[in-house]
């Protein structure tokens, strides 16, 4: 597992689809080492916190497989650039269908805990200049990775990503991405998931709906 690209963006004022709205998702690719803090990357900035960072959704991970996968399905599109999908680390060998929630990272010298998966809004539509873009993002399951900072520290690209910590559960990324796609889940599946210490609380006063 490897770090290919650190990403970072500020707030922007964008007009797209008869609005105007302020936005980060615009990331663009930047040369290290760059110091991961508490809640986000030097450099980096998110424009609603009440949806987006803070300690749950500190760093946004999406893999380069991915853009593999959405080059056959949009082939229109020229512009694969790391960090088009407002992600803070483009990674390799890193899917969201092999992490399990709360498992431990080291990305250079900082560590990272795998909490939670993305929830995609219409300011993916805006980046994609596509209305539909958000919808199939969620129904194609490549969320990529939130983490959480456990331990601040630096990163640049070519590092290597090695699990620490492996979590006490077979839950992964991919699935809690599922349950909040279809809005349903077992009943065992989810008192497992409202008995993980990792998941974020939100998630979890969310799930406790689908009882």
């Amino acid at each position: 597992m490897q770090l290919t690209s650190i990403n970072v963006g500020r707030p922007r004022i964008v007009e797209w689809g008869g609005r105007a709205f302020t936005t980060a998702i615009f990331k663009t690719p930047t040369a290290g080492p760059v110091a991961i803090e508490p809640d986000n990357l030097a450099g980096d900035e998110q424009a609603d916190l009440t949806v987006h960072g803070g300690p749950d959704k500190a760093v946004y991970a999406y893999d380069a497989a991915h853009y593999a996968a959405w080059r056959a399905l949009l082939p229109a599109r020229t512009d694969w650039t790391p960090g088009l999908f407002g992600e803070n680390l483009t990674t390799e060998g890193l899917p969201e269908t092999g992490v399990r929630v709360g498992d431990l990272f080291r990305v250079g010298t900082a560590r990272l805990r795998a909490v939670q998966p993305r929830q995609p809004c219409f300011k993916l539509n805006a980046r994609f200049d596509d209305p539909h873009m958000a919808a199939r993002f969620a129904r194609e399951g490549r969320t990529g990775i939130y983490f959480r900072v456990e331990a601040a520290g630096t990163v640049q690209a070519g590092d290597t990503i090695e699990l620490l910590e492996a979590a006490a559960t077979a839950i992964t990324i991919h699935e809690v991405g599922q349950v909040i796609l279809t809005r349903t889940a077992s009943p065992d599946l989810l008192a497992k998931l409202l008995s993980l210490p990792y998941l974020p609380a939100s998630l979890k006063r969310q799930f406790g709906g689908y009882a």
